[in-house]
């Protein structure tokens, strides 16, 4: 027999959204911001390091002059994506055993120490240098991991019932602007650094861009920086100290000093026996059979569906710096910053007209379509613009009459997709996981749903690197690697996208209009 519901849950449920609803919003978003700004920034630096230390080496051919070997670019990002997929489950199971809050300011703190450190890295030497920058970029990836499941579970309880999927989508958002932030960085310093007095002195342009990719990678840690102290002055979850640490009476008075709320409206006058939950069965752990039977679909659908994501996700990421280098110059014609600033200005255009206004779109409709319809309709127009991409691929890129590439309808439908995966999956595989668990297991399940997704991610973006190399790239930059090509690589990726609108419609539950705790125990 259900027990009788806190007031302080129900208060929380039907709260009128507030001031403090939008603090928390950017507060918890900064943590996606530097995602984001870190997986972005990284493409666009990896140009002018390959400029600053595969500059001169007499044992590579001009062909791989200037060129970042890909197995060091892979590098790169799988360390970043394997300590994201640690720290989300090391810090979401540490967020229900310790509290949202305390685990919440250290994975903020790992995050500015490592975008610090990825910037200075250490030494001067290419070897060092590059194994510095992978030592922080997997400390990087851990406080962003860790800071996944907090953001979510932090917004998804603090919100009410009726816009807290707009809310936790809007904390995703954040991610837009980091896209953005990371290609706006990296014009304004690269045209800086252009119009130095000695910008053309060999020497002194070299010393110069291997500051440049530094001083972009440390920049992204100011955002985050600034926000710690909020972060800190945020109070417990009343959910969490509610259901978890059974102490009522102070999620009401947490709740009062944050939000429009009298404490006689929330105070209790006669306590359950055990208000942990609304059902009395709730003594079941985290994996065992009771939890599995009750939680083991949803935990199921939660990964699935955010792995198959990823794998497209961060494959099309990496994809995007091939488009623009098609579309560039020969690098032979290029200073040490153009092709950075060239491939940054086209992903801010990306970016402004594509993926920003996927986010705002999830967090208009998301409250009013529901998770699974978006989820669905994301994932089937990702399909159908990466086989549109990929079965007549390589006549986008013939030259005609006038020897100019027919590319723009391809950029269109690389932008739809974009559009599609923001206003679909990539947003609601951030949100459902933190809307269907209880209490005391929210963020640990959130933390193995999005490891879950970074597997996928490491899976898509090493598998893509090199599996979609054809014979021109492999001749363009001297490593002689060939894989399937890239229309082979573009319609597997849409197989996984209707892969995923398939197991959305089987195991994705709906749970929009719902409050947590009805979510829980459907």
């Amino acid at each position: 027999m259900a027990r009788k519901r806190l007031k302080v849950l129900s208060a929380l449920d039907t709260a009128k959204t507030q001031y403090y609803h939008f603090k928390a919003i950017i507060v918890a978003g900064m943590g996606l911001f530097t995602d984001s700004y870190d997986l972005f920034s990284i493409t666009l630096i990896t140009k002018i390091i390959g400029r600053v230390y595969y500059a001169d080496d007499r044992d590579l051919t001009d062909r791989k002059l200037y060129v970042t070997p890909p197995v060091v670019l892979s590098a790169l990002v799988v360390v970043a994506l394997l300590g994201a997929a640690i720290g989300q489950i090391v810090f979401g199971r540490l967020g229900d055993l310790r509290g949202r809050r305390p685990v919440y300011g250290l994975a903020l703190l790992l995050m500015v120490f490592g975008s610090l450190g990825s910037g200075f890295s250490i030494c001067v030497k290419r070897t060092c240098v590059l194994l510095s920058l992978g030592l922080f970029r997997f400390l990087l990836g851990l406080g962003i991991g860790g800071d996944y499941p907090l953001s979510s579970t932090i917004m998804s309880e603090f919100a009410n019932k009726k816009t807290r999927g707009s809310f936790i989508a809007a904390v995703f958002s954040m991610q837009g602007f980091g896209i953005l932030a990371s290609a706006t960085v990296t014009i304004v310093v690269s045209a800086i650094f252009r119009l130095a007095p000695d910008a053309k002195d060999k020497q002194h342009t070299a010393a110069a861009a291997d500051f440049a990719w530094r001083l972009i990678l440390m920049l992204g840690s100011v955002p985050a920086a600034l926000t710690y102290y909020w972060r800190m002055m945020m109070p417990e979850t009343a959910r969490y100290t509610a259901l978890v640490e059974h102490n009522v009476m102070q999620a009401a008075k947490d709740m009062e000093k944050v939000m429009d709320i009298s404490l006689t409206q929330i105070i209790e006058e006669n306590l359950p026996p055990s208000p942990i939950s609304s059902h009395s069965d709730d003594d079941y752990s985290l994996f065992s059979k009771e939890f599995f039977r009750r939680h083991g679909r949803d935990l199921f659908a939660c990964s699935i569906n955010w792995f198959l994501l990823d794998i497209v996700f961060y494959s099309s990421i990496l994809f995007q710096s091939h488009i623009y280098s098609i579309k560039l110059k020969d690098k032979q014609d290029l200073d040490v910053y153009q092709e950075a600033f060239d491939i940054a200005r086209l992903q801010a255009i990306i970016a402004v007209c594509s993926t920003i206004p996927g986010y705002f779109f999830s967090v208009y409709f998301i409250d009013r379509i529901g998770r699974v319809k978006i989820q669905m309709m994301g994932f089937f127009f990702m399909a159908l613009a990466f086989f549109a991409m990929g079965i007549p691929y390589y006549s986008y890129w013939n030259a005609d009459k006038e020897d100019k590439p027919r590319n723009n309808g391809f950029l269109v439908l690389y932008g739809v997709a974009f559009f599609f995966a923001n206003f679909g999956p990539n947003t609601t595989t951030f949100i459902v996981p933190a809307e269907l668990f209880p209490a005391r297991f929210r963020s640990t399940c959130h933390g193995i749903s999005g490891a879950f997704g970074k597997i996928g991610a490491i899976i898509g973006s090493v598998g893509f690197l090199w599996a979609s190399r054809d014979e021109t790239e492999r001749d363009s930059d001297g490593y002689g690697v060939n894989g399937i090509g890239k229309v082979a690589s573009l319609c597997m990726l849409g197989g996984v996208c209707l892969v995923g609108v398939v197991t959305t419609f089987l195991f994705t539950k709906e749970t929009m209009g719902r409050s947590l705790e009805e979510n829980e125990t459907e």
